[in-house]
């Protein structure tokens, strides 16, 4: 990956996971799944009157939206609203080793030995940091939290042919076209009245959902897709999901007041060895060219 690659992956950490941690406060307001559902929304809302309508593609972008958006943010974002944010900002990071693992099968992309230790390294850090007394009783947020990893890491590596032929902010716009609605309809069927979670909620909890719409939500995923266009997936995602650690345990100590334990440090610091391990090491099939 060349350095400007490399320096626009850097920069979806950034607004991702200062994004992933300000969203839990909202839930005050917002469902998860109707929040997700406006944050497409707003997001479609901006960008898809400079796309033309992607014919030959729809069905594959509405699938695609379907893994990618609709079923990984429903279940990722439920699964925060159990745990605390430093914690899931954590478990998270199981994407990398999840991805490795579908790109392999779904890809051809095979992975070295390391990484493959790596892999498993990062399943002991997990096992250390569900140890941690404020996960105690909470199995369902850490098993929606890890498989909304899972299901992020799928739909990564089926948007990846996609980002090859579609412009990538054009990908955005149309997976969220798709995305929003059927998550308002679902928050609807799940969580009840829509209208009365929209006129009882906080103004700083709108500005939250504004903000990962028309701004998170553009920028992240824009440059995501730019970059998975034209680099293997088991480079992009680690680097991606890298740098949302310490913004994300930032953000969750110094807005949310969050106060990390032990279990969560030595786990979260195992995860990232395990993740590291993945970072620096090469594709087996780029090193036979």
């Amino acid at each position: 990956m060349n350095l400007k690659d490399t320096f626009i992956a850097s920069l979806v950490p950034i607004f991702l996971g200062f994004g992933f941690v300000i969203a839990k406060p909202a839930f005050d307001s917002f469902p998860p799944i109707l929040l997700m559902g406006l944050r497409f929304i707003f997001a479609a809302s901006i960008l898809i009157w400079w796309f033309p309508i992607p014919r030959g593609y729809l069905l594959k972008i509405f699938v695609a939206s379907l893994i990618a958006n609709t079923l990984q943010y429903s279940i990722t974002y439920s699964g925060l609203d159990l745990i605390d944010a430093s914690s899931a900002v954590l478990l998270v990071q199981l994407e990398v080793p999840f991805g490795v693992i579908f790109a392999y099968f779904m890809l051809k992309e095979k992975p070295t030995i390391r990484a493959l230790i790596g892999i498993c390294i990062a399943f002991i850090g997990v096992y250390v940091l569900i140890g941690s007394p404020n996960l105690d009783g909470k199995i369902i947020g850490i098993g929606l939290t890890i498989l909304g990893s899972a299901i992020w890491a799928l739909g990564q590596v089926v948007v990846k042919p996609l980002s090859k032929e579609i412009n990538p902010l054009a990908l955005v716009a149309w997976m969220a076209l798709f995305s929003g609605p059927i998550l308002i309809l679902l928050s609807a069927i799940i969580d009840g009245n829509t209208i009365n979670y929209f006129t009882n909620a906080k103004t700083e909890h709108w500005i939250i959902a504004i903000y990962i719409g028309f701004i998170m939500q553009p920028i992240t995923y824009g440059c995501f897709y730019y970059v998975i266009k034209n680099n293997p997936i088991y480079k992009v995602l680690p680097i991606v999901t890298m740098g949302i650690p310490p913004t994300g345990l930032l953000a969750a100590i110094f807005l949310l007041g969050e106060e990390p334990t032990q279990e969560l440090f030595i786990g979260g610091a195992i995860i990232i060895i395990g993740v590291i391990l993945i970072i620096f090491t090469k594709n087996k099939k780029e090193e036979v060219k």
